[in-house]
């Protein structure tokens, strides 16, 4: 489910003016859409077509501004996510599609675990793709001025799927964020990694999950995932560790982080791969190095708590251990999330939004605040750090 931000350029008309970019009337907007659909080529015919189910759908902006499931920490998100049916369903996936996961390795090299993960985050295996209506989610989101330039290029994605016969503006339906599928896959992102991964001569990640794996595999690829490497790794780290050394900011060699005590629960450290050390609880809870694939995963998800949980999930899948929660200092609510960004805001660190949501700049400043203060900096923010501020 890729929701990273992408930074696009203002979209002309033939005539040069400059489109309407979001907000208004809704029709209005939906009338300039079409006509730029037309400016570039397209049918006019078609692009009636294409557009006239087209709806303002108020449950899409709900969905949008009520994401606080991704606010639980690491521990709580992933023992809710990774229950024994979903290991036993994915263990089972892994026999049932073999010949397809040995497919994806070899040709894009990406490990079956992976793939497993987000189709079990994603839809259930396929069992929940959601019911929104993937047009009017598309257009929907394009029109708020929250994130346009996200979700216009997709709605003219969704338009090409449609003149190949892949796309039903009045019954496609999915995510309420416009994503497609068993593992979730955004217009554009079908156009260019989309696989006929069952011979059919369509791309249909609704229905085969040959074609949802084949296709998410090569949209890592595309994304950067390195063959034969790992993700992350599960580690024991010295309590006289430094920890503002940790976080995804700091990169070490494996062999350096073996160097200054941390030790594999399982398997071995990759010695010569950079590495960081994060700690999503603190110092005194879980402790993993994260390789260079797990940078891909946020990619395709820029939740922290949601990618760590994925790349977890994956490990286990192929064999890895549980982990050890270890005794973390309790978090902070939501609310008191929000004070926080505030007292952090106010001594000059960008945070971002105020939304209670631990999110990488709040990690960022929480660090920096911490070792300030003299506290362990471990990027964990508790009730002593808000206590002190």
């Amino acid at each position: 489910m890729r929701k990273f931000f992408l930074i696009a350029a203002l979209i002309l008309t033939a005539g040069g003016a400059t489109a309407q970019q979001c907000g208004g009337s809704f029709a209005g907007f939906v009338d300039a859409m079409k006509q730029e659909a037309i400016s570039r080529g397209h049918d006019p015919a078609t692009v009636n077509r294409f557009f006239a189910s087209a709806r303002f759908d108020q449950k899409v902006i709900n969905a949008d501004r009520g994401q606080g499931f991704f606010q639980k920490p690491f521990t709580e998100f992933a023992r809710q996510l990774i229950s024994q049916n979903r290991l036993n369903t994915g263990r089972a996936k892994a026999q049932q599609f073999s010949n397809v996961f040995d497919r994806v390795e070899r040709e894009f090299g990406v490990s079956r675990g992976v793939l497993l993960a987000f189709w079990a985050f994603e839809t259930d295996f396929g069992g929940f793709q959601g019911n929104f209506n993937t047009l009017n989610a598309l257009v929907t989101l394009s029109h708020d001025c929250r994130r346009p330039e996200l979700f216009r290029p997709q709605v003219y994605a969704a338009l090409e799927l449609y003149e190949h016969g892949d796309f039903d503006p009045a019954t496609t339906t999915g995510a309420w964020a416009g994503e497609i599928g068993m593992v979730q896959m955004l217009p554009e992102d079908i156009i260019e990694n989309g696989v006929d991964g069952d011979g059919d001569g369509h791309v249909s990640l609704k229905t085969s999950a040959p074609d949802a794996l084949m296709s998410g595999g090569k949209m890592l690829q595309s994304l950067g995932w390195r063959a034969n490497e790992p993700w992350l790794q599960e580690v024991d780290v010295p309590q006289s560790m430094d920890w503002s050394q940790s976080g995804l900011r700091t990169q070490k060699t494996g062999a350096e982080w073996a160097g200054l005590g941390v030790t594999p629960r399982h398997g071995q450290i990759q010695r010569n791969l950079p590495a960081s050390l994060i700690l999503p609880e603190g110092h005194k809870g879980p402790a993993f190095l994260a390789y260079p694939n797990f940078s891909v995963y946020f990619e395709w998800n820029q939740s922290f708590t949601y990618v760590l949980t994925a790349a977890y999930f994956a490990n286990r899948l192929e064999g890895g251990p549980v982990f050890d929660a270890g005794n973390p200092e309790p978090g902070l609510s939501g609310g008191q999330m929000k004070v926080l960004q505030q007292k952090l805001a106010a001594r000059g660190y960008d945070v971002g939004k105020i939304d209670g949501i631990l999110g990488a700049g709040t990690r960022s400043a929480v660090q920096d605040v911490q070792q300030e203060l003299g506290m362990p900096a471990d990027a964990w923010p508790t009730q002593a750090l808000l206590n002190r501020l």
